[in-house]
């Protein structure tokens, strides 16, 4: 079973509610969880941010929606009961409740002309929740900008591209300084390396680095022959960096060998200089705020 959208755990979640005390978001969670039948990973799955799962958001925003209906209401800090309106509903016995059905209510006409605008309608109406609306369109601009990123890398010089690993290495913490890092890599001339960066700035040990510009997917003879060549330099650790992607095997052949390879492939690469603002800017930021109830309260 999926988890269920934050519409379809409005009416359990107010059922179990109706015994009229009160209640943490986090008990009915756990009871919601067995309600629904949820398995570990489905409990353990997080938002896109990783800083909440999904389910607990839901349920959240479940209550969130029934509090703005008056069906629900917070007593105190941290906690929910139900409301004289709320145990009507539940004595009419619906079948389901749902953001159609809250808009009888006056007071969720008004939240909700407050909230949504016409694209955020659109997609609660299938059960996402204000921050899945966020995250889902935040992870589409992501996407096209990375496909944007692997485009402009494949029509520029190749000298950009060995810039570019250079520079996305170091911020990452490899390769000590900039200078030192640029003269390393490109300058070895061992076949099936293409350039050697220092582990760390101390340079405890080194890494040797393999990037190709392709179109093709790298197949598992590239990074065999890639791996032979660690073996003749008698060295334990390298990188292969790609801008297309990698054939099944060639991915497995490098978890059965003893030197650690590791495998980037065109979009980890462009995720990367996305994270690290290589060859990308920033236009704008937004922040989520919940409100600090610790603030609010007098204890």
């Amino acid at each position: 079973m999926a988890i269920p959208d934050f519409q379809t755990i409005m009416l359990p979640l107010l059922k179990f509610s109706g015994d009229g005390k009160e209640h943490t978001l986090h008990e009915a969670v756990d009871k919601l969880v067995e309600e629904f039948k949820l398995t570990e990973e489905e409990q353990e799955t997080l938002l896109p941010s990783g800083q909440q799962t999904v389910f607990l958001n839901r349920v959240g925003w479940s209550r969130t929606y029934m509090k703005k209906a008056g069906l629900l209401e917070s007593p105190r800090r941290s906690y929910f009961t139900i409301t004289k309106r709320g145990k009507e509903v539940l004595a009419s016995n619906p079948s389901k409740l749902d953001r159609v059905f809250l808009e009888q209510y006056p007071e969720f006409i008004e939240f909700q002309s407050i909230r949504h605008e016409k694209e955020e309608e659109v997609s609660l109406t299938i059960g996402d929740t204000p921050e899945e609306v966020l995250e889902s369109a935040f992870q589409s601009l992501r996407q096209s900008l990375a496909s944007d990123i692997l485009q402009q890398i494949k029509s520029s010089p190749p000298r950009l591209f060995e810039r570019l690993v250079v520079q996305l290495l170091v911020v990452m913490g490899y390769g000590g300084s900039l200078k030192d890092a640029g003269k390393a890599v490109g300058k070895s001339g061992d076949e099936g390396i293409d350039g050697i960066i220092k582990e760390d700035r101390l340079g405890l040990d080194t890494i040797y680095i393999q990037a190709k510009r392709w179109e093709n997917t790298v197949s598992r003879p590239e990074i065999q022959k890639f791996a032979g060549a660690l073996q003749g330099q008698r060295a334990k650790k390298g990188i292969f960096i790609t801008t297309s992607d990698f054939t099944k095997e060639a991915i497995a052949f490098v978890t059965n060998i003893d030197n650690k390879i590791v495998l980037i492939d065109g979009q980890q690469l462009a995720q990367f200089m996305i994270d690290h603002n290589i060859g990308v800017t920033p236009v704008a930021n937004y922040e989520i705020k919940r409100i600090d109830s610790d603030y609010f309260s007098e204890e």
